[in-house]
Formats: C-alpha cells, structure tokens, sequence
C-alpha cells in the first residue's frame, strides 16, 4: 500500500495540472493510519498539544490503539466531533477579548488529517493574490508582493468585511466544496466540525455560522470561501483594465523631441557651437526630469489579499473606486452573505496612507535624482514606488504604553521604567524576555523604509531591562552594566551550558533589517521525507517499551509532555526524556498509567 502523502502528493499535481478537476473518493484516505501519524507529529509540538478541550483528551496517550477507534468511528460515520472548550484572550493592540475555542486532541488530529487532504486539492487553485494561511507564504510574502505591484497606483480601497470569520455561511460553504469534491462522507464530516457548537461556563452553544471555533481547518476553510471573493475581483479586473494609450504626456514628449534635436546638433558641430548645443542639452534634461512623464491614460486594478483583510490599488478616478466598493459589497453581500463594513471600508488617495497588516502604505510622489546603474543615468528612483512604513504612533507606542516599558513625562518625553511583572524571574529570564519582543517587533517591520526610528525603540527597551534588573537586585543601571560587562564594551547575562560558559546579550535591532523573508521554504527533500513512514509509527509498530524494554504489552502509548524544561530527572522516566532530547517516549499500558500515578 502506498503512503497516503505520497498519493495526496499526486492529488496536489493533478490538481495543479488542471485547475477544474473535480475529485471523488478522498474520505477514504482518512481511513489509513498513517496519515494520523503525519497529524500527530504536525500536532505533538506545538504549546497547545497538552491543553485539554472539554475534556482530558490530550497528546499524551496517542496509541495504534486509538487510531483504530477514530477510523473505525469514520468508517461506520458515528464520529461526532465534541464541543470547543472557548476560553478569551486579549488582543494584541486593545484591551478587548477575542474568543478562543479549544477542540480536544482527538478532533485536532482528525481535523489535520483532513487539513492535508483539503490542502492537495486547493493549494494549486488558489490565486497568487492569496497569502494568509498558506504554506511558503506569510505576511512578508503578501507585502513583498504589493510593493511590487502596487507602483503607480492612484487609489487605495481598504476592504473590512463584519465579522469574517464568524459569519462564514455553513450552506454556502458546503455548495462550493462541493463543486470541487463529489465525496458526501467527506462533506457531512465537515458539516459535523462546523456544527458541533463551543462550551462555556459549563453550558452549551451551538454554532450557526462561521467555521470551527479554535479549529485546525478553519483557515483552509475560510480559504476556500474568501477564494470566490478573489476569483470575483480578478473577473472585475478583466473587465476594468485599460491600457494606456499613449506612453508620455505630451509636454514630456515635447521636451523629449528638443533633447533628439540638442543631441544631433552636438554631434554635428564643433567648438563654442557645440558647446552652446551641450548647455542646451543639460537645460533641457534639467526640465525633463521635473515634469511628469507618464500620461496617466490607463486603467487598472490591482489586489491583494490576507486572510480577510484585503487592499485594492486603482488607476482611475474616485468614481472608479466608489463603483468598485459598490460592486465589491453587492458580490459580498449577495454571493458570500456577509456584510462589507462601509464605514471601515476606506477610499484613500495613494498619496496619504493607507493601513495594511501593520504597516502605513502610500505611493511616493518624490522627483528626487539618482545615478544608477554602469552608465550612471539620472533617474527618478523614488517616484510612483511604494513605501512601507512603520506606523509609530498607533503601534509602537500603544505597544510602550501598554507593556508599561515607558512612561510619559510632562514634557513630552519617554523616561523607560521597570516592568513588576518580570521581577520574580531570573536574570537570563528577565533578557530573554525584552530580546523576544524586541526581535518580533523588529523582524516584523523589517520591510520599513523608516526602520531605523525602531532605534529609539531599543534604546527605550534596553533601558527598562536593565531597571527591572537593578530593582529585582536592589541596586542602580550602573552597577548592572559594570556587573554584566563582558570585557568588550557590551553587556550581557552569563549562562552555563554542556559547552561551557556563554552569554545572553541585549538583542540588537539592527540585526533583523538584514534577516531575509523568514517564510518557512520546504524542500523536496523534506517533501520525499514526509512521504515515508514516520519516526512515531516507527516507535509505535516496534511494540517495545522505551522505558522498561517489555515486548509483550497488548497496548503502547505515546507519553508526551508539554516541555523538556520542565522535568527534574527524579524519576527514571525523567531521565529517560532528558536523555533522548524528546518530549514523546513510547511506553507500555502498565509503565504509562505508573508514570502518571507518581
């Protein structure tokens, strides 16, 4: 038998070899074992692995035995998935909550089985215009991308749609899978998932709309909805597109004809005439170079999309983009049954800023002159080009303000403070702490053409660590840097490790301009190791117990922690995890239900 990636990988290119196959017969590949040990090592690592749902079901546990149960649960379709536990978090630029709904392991590794399925099938129809919740692709990629496309464009439409994801239609939802894969089972099995409802405070609620609370499919799922809204913008781009019908204005032309005349002159004369032609010339090119060029008789779209946040760049007028937005909300509203917010859904001139996934974007309007390339022309570099900007007011400094790094004094400027919450950690703790934030803030914004203002940042942040250092030690910023010095002018939290003595310097944000796009790539070599069986189905099939080496157990179980740091080394199977660098180790029935009794 063949393994189920490896056929799932022959679905992905007959999927990108015809975009309108139409598949049949994927539900029975959830019926092999093997693709839910491909879930479960997708699943066992992540911070949320050993977070029970509604009830105990969680990494911990993971047995051929009970594979066998979930695929006979699927064979016979009494699989039913359970209710999210929903617990809320805060968001990260406010002080509201956001719901969070959390399945039990069992549905997690169902929905992630079924995840790879949905994905050999629609990775390959999904428009380049796509980025959010894809693989190879991230928020970097979708801004790469527009700074790319977007030269020139006149308008920006900044689309918002209510309530995205908690407003997916069920029916609608259903009707398009459905156009793409003929397999009932499969979709009655997605039906289950969107409808198995969340608890919380102990009581029930069932879900009408939207796609699985905490799901892993959710976000394919609303791939696969928001797609119809991608297929329909670039229907809208067909028809709208104009090119341009002459190239140059006609005063740039102009000018451009007197320089063809200057430069024949120049050539054909000599002495104090030909140098009169030479000042010409460069008077000429004086003018040239500050007057528009391009005549601005096309029309275009331009669009890209992340998750539900979407940005259309226009050529054309603002009635154009008014008529586009109009068009947008009735396809919205009419084919997906959402709802376009029209109060958040803005028409913004290229020339002021626009906001997308955390950046301020606009089209420069600069004549400045450079000389670039072997012959050094002079080039209007800047013009039309798109800008990146941090948005400091409305991300920096809420993020200061709101992890209390800063304080504002009264006249005007930011004195760093000591965080009490990081106090009752330990020094090497207490770095690694700021050195994260500063690190994801810093790579995050790393496109910026304003990057460098994220100095005074780190100054601030480095500043606050080391007075939440002098007041965990009692002591002042001197001191600390005298006593963290390393002999080299820098600072930095001495540590020890199998190698010897090292140490934790303060992050430098510099470093993370020149980091390139942090996209995971997957090689073919990962793609032709994935394919094989895997290390867990290894471990499990050898029906040996890791820890007392019994061979004659009727049942071994995956024991899974949520983190090595964690353990002492107290107990035998302690030492066993230590040794091995793993937070899984294979045990028998009777070694499993010791390690938890102790």
């Amino acid at each position: 038998m063949k393994p189920t990636m490896e056929i799932l990988a022959r679905i992905n290119k007959n999927s990108n070899r015809n975009k309108e196959e139409v598949f049949t017969k994927l539900y029975r590949y959830l019926l092999r074992p093997d693709i839910y040990y491909e879930a479960y090592r997708n699943l066992y690592a992540n911070n949320g692995a050993a977070t029970k749902g509604v009830n105990h079901d969680t990494a911990d546990g993971f047995s051929e035995t009970k594979i066998a149960k979930i695929i006979k649960s699927l064979a016979d379709e009494t699989y039913q998935p359970k209710p999210v536990r929903r617990t809320y978090i805060e968001k990260s630029n406010s002080k509201k909550k956001r719901p969070l709904g959390i399945p039990t392991f069992t549905d997690k590794l169902v929905q992630e089985a079924l995840r790879m399925v949905l994905q050999a099938v629609y990775e390959p129809v999904f428009l380049n215009c796509s980025h959010g919740f894809r693989p190879n692709r991230s928020c970097h990629t979708a801004l790469t991308e527009l700074k790319k496309e977007f030269t020139g464009a006149r308008w920006f439409v900044e689309g918002d749609i209510k309530g995205c994801f908690d407003n997916i239609n069920h029916t609608v939802l259903a009707s398009l899978i459905n156009s793409k894969i003929k397999d009932t089972r499969l979709i009655k099995l997605i039906h289950k998932f969107m409808k198995a409802g969340y608890m919380e405070d102990w009581r029930y609620y069932g879900t009408y709309s939207g796609t699985p609370q905490g799901g892993i499919i959710s976000p394919i799922l609303a791939n696969i909805y928001l797609h119809e809204l991608d297929k329909f913008v670039m229907k809208l781009k067909a028809d709208f597109d104009v090119y341009e019908e002459k190239n140059y204005t006609p005063e740039y032309r102009a000018l451009l004809s007197k320089q063809t005349v200057a430069r024949r002159h120049i050539n054909e004369s000599s002495g104090e005439e030909r140098q009169n032609w030479i000042n010409e010339y460069k008077r000429i090119h004086k003018l040239v170079l500050k007057t528009p060029a391009k005549s601005q008789t096309d029309k275009k779209i331009k669009y890209i999309r992340y998750a539900d946040d979407f940005l259309v760049g226009v050529n054309g007028n603002r009635e154009d983009c008014m008529e586009i937005k109009r068009k947008l909300a009735e396809f919205i509203g009419q084919a997906l049954k959402m709802e376009l917010s029209d109060e958040k859904t803005l028409i913004t001139h290229s020339n002021n800023y626009a906001c997308f996934l955390g950046y301020d974007i606009r089209v420069r309007r600069d004549a400045k002159v450079k000389r670039v390339g072997k012959m050094k022309h002079a080039k209007r570099t800047m013009s039309n080009k798109v800008e990146l900007v941090v948005p400091l007011s409305d991300k920096i400094h809420k993020f200061i303000f709101s992890k209390g790094i800063a304080i504002q004094e009264l006249n005007g400027n930011l004195r760093p403070v000591h965080r009490a919450e990081l106090l009752h950690l330990s020094d090497l703790e207490i770095v690694s702490s700021y050195n994260s934030e500063l690190r994801g803030i810093c790579n995050y914004y790393s496109l910026a053409s304003n990057f460098n203002r994220l100095c005074y940042l780190a100054y601030l942040m480095e500043y606050s660590c080391l007075r939440t250092l002098a007041n965990k030690h009692r002591s002042s910023v001197p001191k600390m840097i005298r006593k963290f010095k390393d002999g080299k002018g820098e600072w930095g939290i001495p540590y020890e490790t199998k190698q010897g003595l090292k140490r934790c310097y303060f992050a430098k944000y510099a470093d993370s301009k020149n980091v390139k796009n942090p996209t995971d790539r997957i090689t073919y070599a990962t793609q032709i190791y994935r394919m094989s069986v895997n290390t867990f189905e290894k471990r499990l099939k050898a029906h040996t117990c890791e820890l007392c080496g019994t061979t004659e157990s009727d049942c071994y179980e995956v024991h899974h922690i949520n983190k090595l740091k964690n353990l002492k080394g107290k107990e035998d199977w302690e030492r066993a995890m230590i040794a091995k660098r793993r937070k899984t180790l294979v045990v028998c029935k009777q070694c499993h239900i010791k390690i938890h009794n102790q």
